[in-house]
């Protein structure tokens, strides 16, 4: 169940303003009866000045009222009419300088194991390039000579999750833990 904003604050404000049990109030805020009354008693919340949860649209007078009259009823939170901003895609991943240079291991680790990927998804498993993946693939990398296919979870480049994820979602069999970083020939 929500709860509403500043529970703590709210339920200074109710027990302040309203005829509310501790019980209905305890269940609205998400707290405990015991810590209701300790905040109507004066000994916890000093100080915490009461939150008005129906000048910000959580509750409603009626609401208040239907629950005064029936201490059986219980609180019920409004619907929110705030339009909330939609979530920003994450842009590409940092990858440290210090292992920038094992990038080439691990994406020639999955090309290795997992032939299948395609490249956007091991870009964006390892938040590289298409252009870095072609040209190890290729052999045409300014450092094909040393590149040793390195299990990129060992190397810190994803996480094991993720990688099972990706695998998964392809349709390939996911290693149960990563492979040894002295294992790859």
């Amino acid at each position: 169940m929500p709860q509403p904003l500043m529970p703590k604050a709210t339920a200074v404000w109710l027990i302040d303003k309203t005829s509310l049990s501790f019980d209905q109030i305890a269940d609205f805020v998400g707290m405990h009866p015991l810590e209701i009354q300790a905040i109507a008693d004066g000994e916890v919340a000093q100080g915490i000045v009461g939150f008005d949860p129906v000048a910000t649209g959580q509750l409603t007078r009626e609401e208040i009222a239907r629950c005064e009259a029936d201490t059986n009823a219980r609180l019920v939170l409004q619907e929110s009419t705030i339009v909330l901003p939609k979530q920003r895609a994450k842009g590409g991943r940092y990858t440290p300088v210090s292992k920038r240079n094992d990038r080439p291991d691990g994406i020639a680790f999955l090309m290795r194991n997992y032939p299948t990927l395609p490249d956007a998804v091991i870009a964006k498993l390892l938040g590289t390039t298409k252009d870095t993946i072609a040209k190890v693939r290729d052999k045409t990398h300014w450092n094909s000579a040393n590149i040793k296919p390195r299990d990129p979870v060992i190397l810190g480049l994803c996480s094991q999750g993720d990688l099972n994820a990706v695998v998964a979602a392809i349709g390939g069999v996911a290693p149960a833990e990563p492979l040894p970083a002295d294992d790859a020939a």
